[in-house]
Formats: C-alpha cells, sequence, structure tokens
C-alpha cells in the first residue's frame, strides 16, 4: 500500500489518521475527568511533578484544582498551599485519586 501515496496504515503518507481528528488526545485526557464530582481531592501528575487539590473543573484548555500543593516526583511538597491552580490539558500525565 506504501507505493500508492498511503502509509503502511492505510491513511495518506504524512497525514493522521482521519477517526482520531486533530483533537483526540485532548478529548482522551478530559474523559479522565468526568468521574470526577467538583472539590473532589485528586493529584494531577506533569512532568516535573503533581499537584495535589480539589478538582474544580475544566475550563479553557485547563484543569483548576482549588487549596492545592505541588509535590515533587518523589513525593516532598515543593511550595505552599495555592487557592487556586490552573493546568494545562495538554501537560497533564495523570490523574488519580
Amino acid at each position: 500500500m506504501a507505493g500508492f501515496g498511503l502509509s503502511p496504515f492505510g491513511f495518506p503518507s504524512g497525514a493522521a489518521p482521519l477517526f482520531l481528528g486533530p483533537r483526540a488526545p485532548f478529548v482522551s485526557i478530559i474523559a479522565l475527568f468526568d468521574t470526577f464530582p467538583i472539590g473532589a481531592r485528586i493529584e494531577i501528575g506533569m512532568d516535573a511533578g503533581f499537584w495535589v487539590g480539589n478538582f474544580g473543573g475544566i475550563q479553557d484548555g485547563v484543569a483548576l484544582l482549588t487549596n492545592a500543593v505541588l509535590h515533587s516526583n518523589i513525593g516532598t511538597p515543593i511550595d505552599g498551599i495555592r487557592p487556586i491552580v490552573r493546568i494545562p490539558i495538554r501537560g497533564i500525565t495523570f490523574v488519580s485519586t
């Protein structure tokens, strides 16, 4: 198939699969928050650490946490409590309770 302008996966070479769409990773991460009620205590991981706080919702491409503390990857707090934290959805690596 590759000789006919298609990749071995069945879509045009250099193009993303049509069934995923451009917002697929964004939608997949938002789905992680569906079961959390507002105010639930959660952890949101990023590359350099994770935030622990109360879930405040999703707005304009960011997850909102209230009364949150940033922790290093080994689990030690880095800073004090912050009243509101805005975490970009694209930077999230995990969500946990």
